[in-house]
């Protein structure tokens, strides 16, 4: 069966996690992805010799593509990329910012030239201010007020994953994707800036209308900090198990069937979730002792009774066994990596995702089917 964006060209002059991640989720969908690499090749490929002996954050990001490497610095080199921008769809960067402009791949010329072109560039900051300063994933969690929110009360905390560069190439993607859409009509393509903090903004509109209401959010683990209870609680046999009550009938029916008195529901100190929030020591202890006084098949029974959502809070080791994973297979360089598979399932079933390239695999090949004439 056709993938949705067969037939589609993608050049990205890309590095890291963002840009990769936006052109990785093109490759997933049918489309030729053209990475280029300089001679060093792309910097996450030294993150970490984890998946195989490869880079674990390399492996997941750049699947399906072909590396080709090219010394920017070369004027044939800069001829032999301009060939490609020029039959390309889509073209993406995230170099240092003004660094593609001043090797002569800003949007205004590629775009004058290839006038079908939509051209992507991802930075740290949206022109303006800061738009010259480098930043990388932990620096924006810290602008961006993300850090100060997260992690236990002590200490402010990075979220565990690169949460803004995946915001930023997600978001990167469905912007191509409407960019796409629009040219299908209009016969032309446009120019999208993305940035890590613009990203990351976006995701910080909760906490910001609270801090700006009156309540900025405090750092409560893995608690909640306008919800309660909402947390972890340890059961008799170790086990961490989290509970989040969203709404008053299922707080009545975990006084009912779990901690085993119903008249909490009633009591004026918790009748409502603005009450128990502000009484979180008390309800918390009310939850922490009735579950650690029970073993955690015994709580999970009781907790599918009342119809209250759970959850482990498991490990890695843990979240590796979980039945509800699942994998696919990705071939690279050092070998076979099984990794999670992509989130959408379709209908029509699932394509199995590309090898991931050794570092200049598909130079010659690429640079022979561009060349002049």
């Amino acid at each position: 069966m056709r993938k949705p964006l067969e037939g589609l060209l993608v050049v990205a002059l890309e590095q890291a996690v963002a840009a990769p991640l936006c052109s990785c989720r093109m490759a997933d969908a049918g489309a030729r992805v053209i990475k280029i690499e300089r001679p060093e090749g792309d910097f996450a490929r030294g993150y970490d010799r984890l998946a195989a002996g490869e880079s674990s954050y390399f492996v997941w990001l750049n699947r399906g593509k072909e590396s080709v490497v090219l010394d920017l610095r070369e004027a044939p080199a800069r001829e032999a990329l301009l060939r490609m921008t020029d039959r390309a769809d889509v073209f993406i960067e995230n170099l240092a910012p003004g660094a593609a402009e001043r090797l002569g791949f800003g949007h205004a010329p590629l775009r004058a030239r290839n006038p079908r072109l939509v051209t992507v560039s991802i930075a740290g900051f949206a022109p303006g201010p800061g738009r010259e300063r480098k930043m990388y994933d932990l620096l924006v969690q810290g602008e961006t007020g993300l850090a100060e929110i997260t992690g236990a009360p002590a200490e402010a905390g990075r979220v565990g994953i690169s949460m803004s560069d995946l915001a930023c190439g997600l978001n990167a993607y469905a912007a191509v994707l409407e960019a796409l859409t629009l040219r299908a009509y209009s016969g032309e393509g446009t120019h999208i800036d993305l940035s890590l903090f613009g990203a990351t903004a976006e995701w910080m509109t909760v906490p910001l209308l609270q801090h700006e209401g009156g309540r900025t959010p405090q750092r409560v683990g893995v608690g909640h900090p306008t919800i309660a209870p909402y947390g972890a609680f340890a059961t008799a046999d170790g086990r961490r198990i989290i509970i989040s009550i969203q709404n008053e009938r299922e707080w009545v029916s975990l006084c009912t069937h779990v901690l085993g008195d119903a008249a909490l529901a009633r009591d004026e100190r918790l009748a409502s979730n603005v009450a128990r929030v502000a009484h979180r020591g008390l309800v918390d202890g009310l939850v922490a002792d009735r579950f650690g006084a029970l073993g955690s098949q015994a709580l999970v029974a009781l907790l599918e009774q009342a119809s209250i959502a759970w959850g482990f809070l498991n490990s890695m080791a843990e979240f590796a066994q979980h039945p509800a994973l699942s994998r696919v297979s990705v071939v690279t360089p050092s070998g076979t990596v099984a990794m999670p598979a992509p989130a959408a399932r379709f209908e029509h079933g699932q394509t199995s995702p590309g090898p991931v390239p050794a570092l200049g695999e598909h130079t010659a090949q690429v640079l022979d089917e561009f060349a002049k004439g």
